[in-house]
């Protein structure tokens, strides 16, 4: 896939206790707008002996997007590693089984290091607050964000609609979230890569922790010189993130996740709307090109309706 937003960028490997403080180039670097668990059984199946998806706990190299990290340990780290270990290890050898408890890995910690992975020079969202202004206070602030997560009252806000070139002419639509959203959103991303980093086939590059184009490419040449390739198939999902259905994209999201805490925040990012010249519109339809969580969405919905198919 060639579009591109400012996706999650931070993980955290099982022998690396570190928080990550990532600088991302955001999908609108062009414009002047900147911006444990218990589990219980689920009837989807899942071959065993997948390729291996987990070369290199680090994160996506994906175009335009990553800068490389700057990384400085923080006393939340090692707790916070071993528990998200946990979900790994229990996705690993539970592959046909539902998470029914992950929030309470959304910890104060973890939404710190998400803070510090964002990037610090992005275009503010509809709240028009910077990351800066934010990191004033920011421990109290981060209180104040778990606690409303934790008991149901925080509020996901429209994404801020802008708009860079495409090399046809046209015009590519992003959305800029809410501070607060990106850093809800990447604490939900590095929780669910812990289940999805061991579900997703390892012929599956794009918008990975770990992998890159680049790294695509050498797998494409490696096949073609040493098995026998009659063909190539070269495709391009046109308008794909504006276009995925929002009730598919919860029915594969629950194939894994049962926590309804954490299905219910991905529906309100889904829900949230777009706002364009003051102007609010409902999204019935679509992820933000832009929004953290939207690169693991499509991942996820490209998992079951395309890599599954494809390696039937």
């Amino acid at each position: 896939m060639h579009e591109n937003r400012e996706i999650s960028c931070t993980s955290w490997s099982t022998d690396q206790d570190r928080s990550a403080e990532a600088i991302n180039r955001t999908a609108d670097m062009n414009v002047q707008e900147k911006p444990d668990c218990a589990v219980v059984p689920v009837h989807q199946s899942n071959k065993e002996g997948q390729p291996s998806a987990e070369a290199g706990e680090g994160r996506a190299q994906t175009e335009e997007n990553i800068v490389p990290s700057h990384m400085r340990p923080t006393q939340s780290g090692k707790r916070m590693s071993q528990g998200l270990d946990g979900v790994r290890q229990a996705a690993r050898a539970r592959k046909q089984e539902q998470f029914t408890a992950l929030l309470h890995h959304l910890s104060l910690g973890l939404l710190r290091d998400s803070f510090y992975a964002l990037r610090r020079q992005a275009s503010p969202g509809i709240d028009g607050v910077t990351w800066q202004e934010y990191e004033t206070g920011l421990e109290d602030r981060l209180v104040d964000l778990h606690n409303r997560v934790h008991r149901g009252a925080y509020r996901a806000q429209p994404s801020r609609r802008v708009y860079i070139p495409k090399a046809d002419g046209r015009q590519r639509p992003l959305g800029i979230a809410a501070l607060e959203d990106k850093i809800v959103q990447q604490a939900v991303v590095t929780i669910l890569n812990q289940i999805y980093e061991v579900d997703f086939k390892g012929f599956s590059y794009g918008f990975r922790p770990g992998r890159s184009p680049h790294q695509a490419l050498d797998a494409l040449t490696a096949g073609i010189q040493w098995k026998r390739v009659n063909w190539v198939l070269d495709a391009d999902i046109r308008g794909f993130f504006d276009n995925m259905s929002h009730e598919w994209t919860m029915k594969f999201v629950a194939h894994r996740v049962a926590d309804r805490r954490i299905l219910r925040l991905i529906q309100k990012w889904l829900k949230a709307g777009i706002s364009e010249d003051g102007q609010w519109s409902e999204t019935e339809l679509g992820t933000p090109q832009g929004a953290v969580v939207s690169p693991l969405l499509a991942n996820v919905y490209l998992h079951y309706v395309f890599d599954l198919w494809v390696e039937v």
